[in-house]
C-alpha cells in the first residue's frame, strides 16, 4: 500500500482491511507513503515501491495526472496496480475502490431529514473546489430539493478544511439564520468546528449536525451529542479487496474472456463503491481505532 500523508488516522482502516485479507491469503502486506502532502514525494515513494518489483501495490492518487506515468511503468512491469480511496483514471489502473461521495451526499440529506422532522432550514459547511466535497454537496443539496419540499438550504459556507474557519463560517451563518435546524459538514475538520460553534451557540440539540469520517473529534463529538451522526468511509473495504483484486490479478484467477489481456478487456470491475456507514452515539464506540 502507497499513501500520502502517510502517518494520519484516516489510512489505518484500509491497511488494516489489507493486513486482514493477507493474513487470508497467506501473502504479506507492507505500508509506505509519503509523509507530506507533496505530489513529487509520493511519485518517489512509488519509483522506489516500483524498483522492489512487488506482486502488487495498493495506491491512493494525491492528484489524478501525476501518478499516470508511474503506475503505468508498473504495469508495464508486470506489478498490477489498484488505485484506493483517490483515483488516476486516466492510468493503466485495473481498478479503483472507493466512495460515491454524491451518493453520499444525498445518504446525510436524508439523515439529516429525518432527524429535523423533514422541515426547516439547513445549511452546507465545505470546502469548494475540491472535487470529493463538491459531490457530497451536490448530493446533499439536490436531495433535498428532490425529496424534501419542507426543508429548504439557505446557506452554503467555506470551512476551508480548518476548525477555526469553520466554526467562525458557522457562527455567521447561524446569526444570519436564527431558525436554521440543522447542518451537513463534508469533512472531518469542517464537522468539529461546526460542533464548537454550535456549542458556543447553546443550540445543541436544536441545531442538528452531520458530520464525515471518524478521527477522534469527531467521534468524541459524536459520543457527546454535539454531532448526530458521522458517515464512515469503507476504508476497510479498500484494503480488504484491494488487496484481493491483487492477488486475483498476481496469481492469473480471473479470466472473464480468454485471454482477456490480447482482447484488452478489463478483467475486474473498473470502479467499485466500498460505502459509507451512519455513526452515531449508539455504535461510535466501535469506530475508535483502539476497538
Amino acid at each position: 500500500m502507497v499513501t500520502f500523508l502517510s502517518g494520519i488516522e484516516y489510512w489505518k482502516g484500509a491497511f488494516r482491511g489489507m493486513e486482514e485479507a493477507a493474513e487470508n491469503l497467506g501473502v504479506q502486506a507492507e505500508y509506505k507513503g509519503a509523509d507530506q502532502y507533496d505530489i513529487n514525494q509520493q511519485i518517489t515513494v512509488l519509483e522506489q515501491v516500483i524498483a522492489q518489483k512487488p506482486d502488487g501495490i495498493l495506491v491512493t492518487a494525491i492528484n489524478p495526472d501525476a501518478l499516470v506515468a508511474p503506475i503505468n511503468k508498473a504495469i508495464e512491469a508486470g506489478i498490477p496496480v489498484v488505485t484506493f480511496d483517490a483515483d488516476a483514471p486516466k492510468s493503466k489502473r485495473y481498478a479503483f475502490l472507493g466512495t460515491s461521495n454524491y451518493d453520499a451526499g444525498v445518504i446525510a440529506a436524508r439523515e439529516l431529514a429525518r432527524l429535523t422532522g423533514e422541515k426547516g432550514e439547513v445549511g452546507v459547511v465545505t470546502v469548494p473546489g475540491q472535487l470529493n466535497h463538491e459531490e457530497r454537496k451536490a448530493g446533499f443539496v439536490e436531495t433535498i430539493q428532490k425529496e424534501f419540499p419542507d426543508m429548504k438550504v439557505v446557506s452554503i459556507q467555506d470551512g476551508k478544511s480548518d476548525q477555526v474557519q469553520a466554526a467562525q463560517a458557522t457562527s455567521a451563518m447561524i446569526q444570519k439564520n436564527p431558525d436554521l435546524v440543522g447542518i451537513f459538514a463534508t469533512e472531518a475538520s469542517t464537522g468539529v468546528g461546526v460542533g464548537t460553534a454550535v456549542k458556543e451557540a447553546g443550540k445543541v440539540g436544536k441545531i442538528h449536525i452531520i458530520s464525515f469520517d471518524t478521527d477522534k473529534g469527531t467521534l468524541d463529538m459524536v459520543k457527546s451529542g454535539i454531532i448526530d451522526a458521522t458517515l464512515a468511509q469503507g476504508t476497510w473495504n479498500m484494503g480488504y479487496w484491494g488487496m484481493h483484486f491483487l492477488y486475483n490479478l498476481r496469481h492469473d484467477l480471473v479470466h472473464p474472456v480468454i485471454d482477456w489481456k490480447t482482447a484488452k478487456v478489463g478483467p475486474l470491475p473498473p470502479y467499485v463503491d466500498t460505502g459509507v456507514s451512519v455513526v452515531t452515539k449508539e455504535n461510535v464506540d466501535f469506530y475508535y481505532p483502539d476497538k
